[in-house]
């Protein structure tokens, strides 16, 4: 008898145990599964809509007066670097780039965008983009140069981000620099 009670108590708590270690692989899986589904979540918010528009060149260098073949190859070299840096901005998954042709004409036959105290929002706006990005070729010497980015948001008119920075290298390497500047220092914050 006594064996008999043994053995049916240790049925009982080998239950127990069971239904103690299902329990507690139920809680791991389940936070398992929240894990990766809350960042999933997260990683498909949609796109951004913003209007990058077309980066302008400052040139404060010694030999800043260009001549007329010069400013052709200038105009080429930032066309390359808006195009880099919608390509780069487009592949980030943060934002969808809004089509701003034909708005800057408007803008840009009275004074560079760069110096239209945040107009370019406005126009943005209009184009149905939440933000707008200018950006600036700072040439301080032959291979000395900065790149700015300045982000605002379209419907508050606030500054949302604004980086630059210094780099070395031939006029062929903006394009280079502006993909730099905006993969680690505006992309890699969480507040783009």
């Amino acid at each position: 008898m006594r064996s008999c009670k043994y053995a049916r108590w240790t049925v009982t708590m080998a239950r127990e145990a069971n239904s103690s270690a299902l329990a507690s692989f139920g809680i791991v899986l389940l936070l398992g599964v929240l894990l990766f589904v809350l960042p999933a979540r997260a990683a498909t918010s949609p796109p951004i809509k913003i209007a990058v528009f077309d980066f302008e060149l400052e040139d404060v260098s010694a030999a800043g007066t260009a001549t007329s073949s010069d400013t052709a190859k200038e105009a080429t070299r930032m066309q390359a670097v808006t195009t880099e840096a919608r390509r780069v901005l487009a592949q980030s998954g943060h934002y969808r780039i809004v089509d701003t042709s034909g708005a800057e004409a408007e803008v840009l036959k009275d004074k560079p965008l760069r110096n239209c105290n945040g107009c370019e929002a406005g126009i943005a706006l209009k184009l149905g983009a939440e933000r707008s990005l200018i950006g600036v070729v700072t040439r301080v010497a032959q291979t000395e140069y900065y790149v700015s980015v300045r982000i605002m948001d379209t419907a508050t008119d606030q500054v949302v981000k604004q980086e630059s920075a210094f780099f070395t290298g031939a006029d062929d390497a903006w394009a280079s620099g502006a993909a730099m500047l905006l993969k680690h220092q505006v992309l890699a914050e969480p507040s783009h």
